[in-house]
């Protein structure tokens, strides 16, 4: 009811609103400007490509860098390793070797304390079963007729002073004698089942004469 009274304003229109002024001078070429925005764009669109492809280029190289580097390094890791295994290939035949010379020597040493303890146990053998012979003059036991015919047959080796070569042909030697007493051996355990059984045909041909014997004197008692 207050505003009852009151009236609205009204809009204000303007009118006569003049176009702006191009500035004087010649007249401006739409397809001038057209063309020369199409060239700027062009050329800024040419300058992003070769920025790309120099970026892209530079990418692959660094990554191609990468990639020697990567294989130098296994190539050195490699060699590292190549290097290492023949250095312990090298310490392994060291060792081998000094292992299988230790293993000579103690050997040889061995032989030679062996050698020793036999020459010494012979001569004192030996010198016993002479000293008994002539002292006491008994008969050998079989055992010493062995022991005593084992040392007359065994060869002494006398092998300090030969090289490779001729402790190759000597050990040859040694075998080719060795199978000569297998040989023999051989021979004599035949020889000895023969006479075994020789003996016992011969016994049981005396106690058969034996039992004959005796049966004959028990008829020719008989009949007197």
């Amino acid at each position: 009811a207050d505003f009852e009274g009151e009236t609205k304003p009204r809009t204000k229109y303007i009118t006569n609103i003049a176009p702006p002024k191009l500035p004087d001078g010649e007249k401006l070429d739409f397809d001038d400007l057209h063309r020369k925005r199409l060239e700027k764009d062009f050329n800024d669109l040419q300058s992003l490509i070769e920025m790309h492809f120099s970026s892209r280029q530079k990418e692959e190289e660094e990554l191609v860098a990468l990639r020697s580097r990567i294989e130098r390094r296994r190539a050195d890791r490699a060699e590292q390793q190549r290097v290492r295994a023949e250095q312990n290939i090298e310490r392994q035949a060291r060792l081998a070797e000094e292992r299988i010379r230790r293993e000579e020597e103690a050997k040889l040493r061995a032989e030679e304390d062996a050698r020793k303890k036999n020459v010494f146990s012979n001569k004192a053998f030996g010198g016993y079963i002479q000293k008994g012979d002539v002292k006491k003059g008994k008969k050998l036991t079989g055992r010493e007729k062995k022991t005593k015919a084992l040392l007359e047959r065994r060869k002494p080796l006398n092998i300090d002073h030969l090289n490779q070569e001729r402790l190759a042909e000597k050990s040859r030697e040694l075998w080719q004698w060795l199978r000569q007493l297998h040989a023999e051996k051989f021979d004599l355990a035949e020889k000895l089942k023969r006479q075994k059984y020789d003996v016992n045909v011969l016994r049981n041909r005396v106690s058969d004469h034996q039992r004959g014997s005796k049966v004959a004197k028990a008829t020719r008692g008989a009949k007197n």
